[in-house]
C-alpha cells in the first residue's frame, strides 16, 4: 500500500514505546520471544504514525515490510486488509505456482479476480490460513514485518486469519504488528490478543496522551505559549486533535478556542472521537466547491478503489476537470495519493465524516454507478457485491440475484460475508406468498453460513423462526431446517434439546418425506450418542437403515450403517459394530465423491467406528477421503471430527508430529465454530498428543486438559468424559495421582465408571491400576485390574486386551514378581505389534527392558531398550525418549548405539538376539518368552538372514560387541 494518511508529521514523544518495539524486532525469530506487537489507543493518538516509524526502521534494517490498512466501509470484503498488504509482493509471485493456490484468494483479493473469480475456487478458509502462514515464512527467511493498521475495522475473514497467526506464530524472524482502537475491537479478537499476551506471543503497546511540553513543542511551536497551552488542554494530548486546533487557530477560526464549530455532526462518528475533533475536520470542508465536494464524496464511497477512471465514471466528470479537482483537493491536504495511482482521504476519520455526511440517496447512487462501472470492466460478482449491496434501497431482483451468486461463491472462504449479503437480500425481499419458498431457501442458506462462521446461536434462532413459519408449508424445507437446527443445538451443547426437536418432528402426522426421515433419525442417533445414551435410539438408527433400503437411497443407507457401527462400537458391541462397519464400507467405497458429498457425516462415523474397532488402516483411508471431500466442498463442520481422528490414529501408530499438526488444525476450526463442546473435544485429543509428544516435565498437556474440562463444566456425555480422562492422564504423568484418580472417576460418574466409553474402558482401568498403586490402595488396584481383564475379553479388542495386560503387569511388578510382569508385558507387546500400535508397543518394550535389566538379563534389556527408543525417536514421542533417558541415566552408562546390522530386526527378534547373547538355549528362550521352540528357531533364521551372520556363536559375539548393557 502507499504511505498511510497521517504519517507526514514527525514522531513525537514516543521514544519509550519505540525502544520497546525495537527490542522485540532485534529478537525476532528467537525461541520464546513475542511474534506479535499490539499497538492500541484512541482515534488520532498516533498509532499509524508509530507504526509507520517502526516499518521505516525495519525496512532500513533489512526487513521485508508488508503493510495493509482495514477500512470502515469494506468490513464485508473478505481478506481486504491482507490483500492490501500483499499488493506489491503479489505481482512478483508466480500466479500458477502450486504452493500459492490456496493463498490466491488473499493475494489477489478475497473478492477479486483478473479473469475469473478467485473467491470461488472452493478453498476452505482454514487451508487459506495455512497457505498464508507458509507464504509469510517463505518471504520472511531474512526478516519480515506484516503491519496491519486499523485492525478494529478488519472484515471477519481477516480477523480470523489474524487469530490464526496469533495462535500459530510463523516460524522464523516474522513479526505481525497490528494497530487498533481498543473500544471498537471485537470481543473475540481482543480475547485472542489477550491470550497471546498471557502466553508471551503478543507484546502490547498502549498509547497514552502525549505530554504537554513535547506535544506543544512539536505540533504548536508557532503558536504563542498561552494560546498553545489552551489548545493543548482542549486536545487532551491527542496529536491529531491538536493539529486540527492549530490549523483552525492559524486560519482565525473561533473554534480553536473550544474545539467546537457549531456544525451538526453526521451519524456514524466512531466511538472515542471527540466531538470537537469531528467538528474541526468538517469545518475544513465548508469552503469546498460543489464539484470538489462531489469528488470527495465519490472518493469516500470508493475507498481504496478511488482510481481516476472510477472517480470519473461515478462523478460523470471529464478527465481534465477531474485532474483539476483532485489536484485542488490534494493542495488542501484533503486527498492524498493512494496505491495504483488512486486517491484516499487524508485520514479514516475524515472519510467517515464525508461518507456519513453524504445524502443517503446520492450515496446509494454513487455505489450503483461504481457497481455498473466495475461490471463494464469485467469485475467478478464478488467484487461488485459490496457496491450492489450498499446501493439497495428497495427490492431489485437483478441486484438480489447478483448478491445471492456472490454469497455462494464466498461461502467456503468468508461465511460471515455470505450471511451478510443474504441478510441484505432478505431485508429487501417482499414478504409475500410469491416469495415464500425462495425466502425459506435463503434463510436456510444464511443460517448455514452463520453456523459455519461461528454464530451458532444466531443460526439456531433463525432456524427456529423458519421452522415455525413452515409449520404448515413446505415439508421438505421444514425437515431440512429441523435437521440443521439439531446440528446447531448439538454444537451449542444442547443435545437433549436437539433430540426432543427431532422426536417431535418424527412423530408428526403426516411425517417428514422418507428421504428426510432418514436424515432426521440419524441426527437423533448422533444427538443421543453424544450424551452417552445411544441405546435409547439404536432402534431408530436401524430403522433408518431399513428406510434407506426401502427407498433405494445408497448414501443414506451407508450413513445409517456407519452410525450404527459407531454407536455399537462406542458401547462395546464389537461384533455387531464390525458387521455394520463392513456393510457401510462396502457401500461407501462404491459411491462416487459427488454422492458422498451430500452425506459427509458417513465418512466421519465410519472412520471413527473403525478406529474404535482398532481397524486403523481402514479408518485412515476413509478419513483421508473424508478430509479431501470436506475441503473441496467447504463442509467445515465435519473437519474437526476427521482431523481429531487422524491425530488419534497417528498418535497410536507413533507419528506424533503429524498428529500434532492435525489436532492443531482441528482446534483452529473448532474455535472458529464457537462451539465449546467441539473445542473441548479437540482439546481432549490434543491433551493426549501434547502429553506424548512433549517432555516428561512439560506443562502444556495439563494446561490444555484443564481448559477442556473447564469448557465442558458439569456436562455429561461422550466428549465430557473424554476431556476428564485426558486431564487424568496428564495429571498422572505430571506426578499427581490423587488428581488423576479424581479426574477419571469424574469422567466415569463415580466408582462404577458407568459414564466411561465402554469400548475404551479397559485402557482407563489400566491407568487407574497405576494410580491406585501409586496412592497405596492395592485392593482397589486389584479390582481395577480384574475388571479390565474381564471387559477386555468381552470386547475382543487386542489393544484393550493389551492395556489390561499392562495393568496386571503393574500389579506383578509391585508384588516383586518381575518375571510375571515381563510375561504379561511380552503378551501386551505382541498385541500392540500385531495392530501396528507402535507408540504403545514402545511403551511396553521400555517397561519390559527396565524389568529385564533389574533381573540382570543385560543383553535382552539392551535389545528391548534400543528398539523402544528407536520407535520413540523416529515417531517424535518425546515423553518416551525422556523416560528412556531416565532408565539410562540411572545406570550412569552411555547410550548404546544400535548397529546398522540390527536396525532391520523387529522388537521380538532383537529380544531373542539379546537372550542368545546372555547364553540361553533355544528351549530356554522359548520358555522365557512363552513361545514354542520352533517359533524361536524361525526367528533365529530370520535374524541370521537380516544380519548376514553365519551362526549362533557369531550372533552372540556380535551382540556382545554392541556396547555395554545398561544396568536397568
Amino acid at each position: 500500500m502507499a504511505d498511510v494518511p497521517g504519517t507526514r508529521t514527525r514522531l513525537v514523544a514516543r521514544a519509550s514505546e519505540l525502544s520497546r518495539i525495537e527490542a522485540v524486532l532485534a529478537r525476532a525469530g528467537e525461541a520464546g520471544q513475542a511474534s506479535v506487537i499490539d499497538i492500541s489507543g484512541e482515534p488520532g493518538i498516533g498509532k499509524s504514525r508509530l507504526m509507520g516509524e517502526v516499518c521505516g526502521r525495519a525496512r532500513a534494517a533489512g526487513f521485508t515490510v508488508l503493510r495493509g490498512r482495514a477500512t470502515e466501509y469494506e468490513q464485508h470484503t473478505p481478506f481486504q486488509v491482507f490483500t492490501d498488504a500483499f499488493t506489491e509482493v503479489a505481482r512478483e509471485l508466480a500466479a500458477d505456482e502450486p504452493a500459492l493456490t490456496d493463498a490466491a484468494v488473499v493475494l489477489h483479493g478475497g473478492v477479486r479476480g483478473s479473469r475469473g473469480d478467485t473467491a470461488g475456487s472452493g478453498a476452505v478458509r482454514f487451508g487459506v490460513h495455512r497457505a498464508i502462514a507458509g507464504l509469510l515464512a517463505r518471504l520472511g527467511e531474512h526478516g519480515l514485518i506484516l503491519a496491519i493498521d486499523d485492525l478494529h475495522w478488519a472484515d471477519p475473514a481477516s480477523q480470523e486469519l489474524v487469530d490464526h497467526l496469533i495462535r500459530h506464530p510463523v516460524a522464523g524472524p516474522v513479526l505481525l504488528i497490528v494497530a487498533r482502537r481498543g473500544r471498537q475491537t471485537l470481543t473475540s479478537l481482543a480475547a485472542a490478543l489477550t491470550r497471546g499476551a498471557d502466553s508471551g506471543v503478543v507484546h502490547r503497546v498502549a498509547l497514552e496522551p502525549l505530554p504537554e511540553k513535547e506535544c506543544i513543542g512539536a505540533l504548536a511551536h508557532g503558536v504563542p505559549a498561552e494560546h498553545a497551552e489552551r489548545l493543548y488542554a482542549v486536545s487532551e494530548g491527542n496529536p491529531l486533535y491538536l493539529i486540527s486546533l492549530v490549523h483552525a487557530y492559524e486560519n482565525g477560526s473561533r473554534a480553536a478556542a473550544t474545539g467546537r464549530t457549531g456544525l451538526v455532526l453526521p451519524s456514524g462518528v466512531p466511538d472515542g472521537v471527540p466531538d470537537g475533533l469531528a467538528s474541526l475536520l468538517l469545518d475544513e470542508l465548508t469552503t469546498l466547491t460543489e464539484p470538489q465536494r462531489h469528488v470527495l464524496e465519490a472518493a469516500a464511497v470508493l475507498g481504496d478503489r478511488a482510481t481516476p477512471g472510477l472517480l470519473a465514471a461515478v462523478t460523470a466528470t471529464g478527465a481534465q476537470e477531474l485532474d483539476e479537482l483532485t489536484e485542488a483537493l490534494a493542495q488542501r491536504d484533503v486527498l492524498r495519493p493512494g496505491s495504483d495511482g488512486g486517491w484516499v482521504l487524508r485520514h479514516p476519520l475524515l472519510r467517515a465524516l464525508v461518507y456519513g455526511g453524504t445524502p443517503p440517496g446520492r450515496r446509494a447512487e454513487l455505489h450503483r454507478r461504481a457497481a455498473a462501472e466495475l461490471a463494464r470492466d469485467g469485475a467478478a460478482v464478488t467484487e461488485r457485491a459490496h457496491h450492489v449491496e450498499r446501493s439497495l434501497t428497495e427490492w431489485d431482483p437483478h441486484a438480489a440475484a447478483l448478491l445471492v451468486e456472490a454469497s455462494a461463491r464466498l461461502a467456503s472462504t468468508a461465511p460471515a460475508t455470505t450471511a451478510h449479503l443474504l441478510d441484505s437480500v432478505l431485508r429487501h425481499m417482499p414478504d409475500t406468498v410469491e416469495f415464500s419458498r425462495r425466502r425459506g431457501e435463503l434463510v436456510l442458506a444464511r443460517a448455514r453460513a452463520l453456523g459455519v462462521g461461528g454464530s451458532l446461536r444466531e443460526s439456531r434462532d433463525l432456524l427456529h423462526k423458519l421452522i415455525v413459519a413452515s409449520d404448515d408449508g413446505d415439508a421438505d424445507l421444514r425437515a431440512e431446517a429441523i435437521a440443521q437446527c439439531a446440528v446447531m443445538e448439538r454444537y451449542l451443547g444442547h443435545s437433549p434439546e436437539a433430540a426432543a426437536l427431532l422426536r417431535r418432528e418424527l412423530s408428526r402426522s403426516p411425517g417428514p418425506p422418507p428421504e428426510r426421515a432418514v436424515s432426521l433419525r440419524l441426527a437423533l442417533g448422533m444427538s443421543k450418542l453424544l450424551t452417552g445414551a445411544y441405546s435409547e435410539v439404536r432402534a431408530d438408527v436401524v430403522e433408518a437403515v431399513a428406510d434407506a433400503r426401502r427407498h433405494d437411497d445408497p448414501p443414506g443407507e451407508a450413513a445409517a450403517l456407519a452410525l450404527a457401527a459407531l454407536g455399537d462400537a462406542y458401547e462395546g458391541r464389537t461384533r455387531t459394530a464390525a458387521r455394520f462397519a463392513d456393510e457401510s464400507a462396502a457401500l461407501t467405497d462404491a459411491l462416487p465423491d459427488p454422492v458422498v458429498t451430500d452425506v459427509p457425516e458417513a465418512l466421519v462415523w465410519l472412520a471413527w467406528a473403525e478406529t474404535l474397532l482398532e481397524r486403523y488402516t481402514e479408518a485412515e483411508r476413509h478419513l483421508t477421503r473424508g478430509l479431501d471431500i470436506a475441503r473441496r466442498s467447504g463442509q467445515v463442520l465435519v473437519l474437526p471430527h476427521l482431523l481429531t481422528n487422524r491425530a488419534l490414529i497417528h498418535l497410536h501408530t507413533c507419528r506424533l508430529p503429524s498428529a500434532l499438526e492435525a489436532v492443531d488444525e482441528a482446534e483452529s476450526i473448532a474455535r472458529a465454530t464457537g462451539s465449546s463442546d467441539l473445542i473441548a473435544f479437540t482439546l481432549a485429543i490434543k491433551t493426549l498428543v501434547l502429553l506424548l509428544s512433549g517432555p516428561l516435565n512439560g506443562k502444556d498437556a495439563l494446561a490444555t486438559g484443564e481448559e477442556a474440562v473447564a469448557l465442558v463444566g458439569t456436562k455429561r456425555g461422550w466428549w465430557a468424559a473424554l476431556a476428564w480422562c485426558m486431564l487424568g492422564h496428564a495429571a498422572r504423568i505430571g506426578g499427581d495421582p490423587h488428581r488423576a484418580r479424581e479426574a477419571i472417576l469424574t469422567a466415569g460418574g463415580g466408582q462404577e465408571l458407568t459414564l466411561l466409553q465402554p469400548s475404551i474402558r479397559p485402557g482407563q482401568l489400566d491407568a487407574l491400576v497405576s494410580i491406585s498403586v501409586a496412592t497405596g490402595d492395592l485392593e482397589q488396584a486389584v479390582r481395577w485390574a480384574d475388571r479390565a481383564t474381564r471387559e477386555a475379553e468381552l470386547l475382543g479388542l487386542g489393544g484393550q486386551r493389551a492395556a489390561a495386560l499392562c495393568g496386571r503387569a503393574t500389579l506383578a511388578e509391585h508384588r516383586g514378581d518381575p518375571a510375571e510382569a515381563i510375561r504379561l508385558l511380552d503378551a501386551a507387546v505382541e498385541e500392540y505389534a500385531r495392530l501396528g500400535l507402535r507408540l504403545w508397543e514402545a511403551y511396553a518394550l521400555l517397561r519390559t527392558a527396565a524389568l529385564a535389566g533389574r533381573m540382570r538379563e543385560h543383553g535382552r534389556a539392551t535389545a528391548l531398550w534400543q528398539c523402544a527408543r528407536r520407535i520413540a525417536v523416529e515417531g517424535g514421542a518425546r515423553l518416551l525418549t525422556d523416560l528412556s533417558e531416565l532408565v539410562r541415566l540411572g545406570t550412569g552408562e552411555e547410550e548404546p548405539a544400535l548397529p546398522e546390522e540390527l536396525a532391520a530386526l523387529t522388537a521380538r527378534e532383537l529380544e531373542i538376539a539379546g537372550l542368545v547373547a546372555d547364553g540361553l538355549s533355544n528351549q530356554d528362550i522359548a520358555s522365557r518368552l512363552h513361545l514354542s521352540r520352533r517359533t524361536v528357531e524361525t526367528h533365529l533364521s530370520t535374524i541370521y538372514r537380516k544380519t548376514a551372520l553365519p551362526s549362533r556363536s557369531a550372533l552372540a559375539g556380535f551382540m556382545a560387541r554392541t556396547g555395554p548393557a545398561p544396568q536397568m
